[in-house]
């Protein structure tokens, strides 16, 4: 089951779904280490493979909000509120705009950085700089909106796995399991 219905996700949705976690947390994690190493070569090559894990991640998050679009979304138990109905499409909003702000935050940044280091993802190819004006001060205001944009995207993610967790543990509900597997839904007996 590739495609997503109104009941559950489907594999498209959930892979996605994974690697876009799996490199939005990894990437803070890189973006934490990369600066705080002392080694000049190493913290270089750290923060290349973090740009190059930026753009995936970019492409991912668009190619994500595409599929979203153009795809049934499950609908929520029954036994949601009607505040945790308004807050969760809010929520979602929100983590799609971080994990869009955040890596091209970081591509505006490099692209005003005064040492014009040149962006290769993976060796690959040059990625162009954006049509931003180079400069000091565009510089810094870019470092601190990537800093502050990235801190605020993981406290939505925090915040979307408390509510998974609250849903799974607590409610009892089928919310965590259909982002796991469309067949292990299938088989725990949730609602078609």
């Amino acid at each position: 089951m590739l495609r997503n219905t109104m009941t559950r996700f489907g594999w498209t949705a959930i892979l996605i779904h994974w690697l876009i976690a799996a490199l939005f947390i990894g990437q803070f994690v890189l973006g934490l280490v990369m600066v705080r190493i002392a080694s000049q070569l190493t913290s270089f090559e750290l923060i290349q493979l973090h740009k190059s894990f930026g753009f995936l991640l970019l492409g991912l998050v668009l190619i994500r909000i595409g599929w979203r679009l153009a795809s049934v979304s499950p609908e929520l138990p029954e036994g949601v509120g009607p505040m945790e109905r308004k807050a969760a499409p809010a929520v979602h909003f929100l983590l799609y705009a971080a994990q869009l702000a955040v890596p091209l935050s970081g591509w505006i940044l490099v692209s005003v950085s005064v040492l014009e280091i040149p962006s290769m993802p993976f060796d690959l190819f040059v990625m162009p700089n954006l049509p931003f004006e180079i400069s000091e001060q565009a510089e810094s205001f870019w470092i601190a909106a990537h800093k502050w944009l990235a801190y605020g995207g993981i406290a939505l993610v925090l915040l979307h796995v408390l509510a998974a967790l609250r849903h799974h543990f607590l409610l009892r509900d089928f919310v965590l399991v259909r982002m796991i597997s469309p067949n292990l839904a299938r088989r725990r007996k949730f609602p078609e």
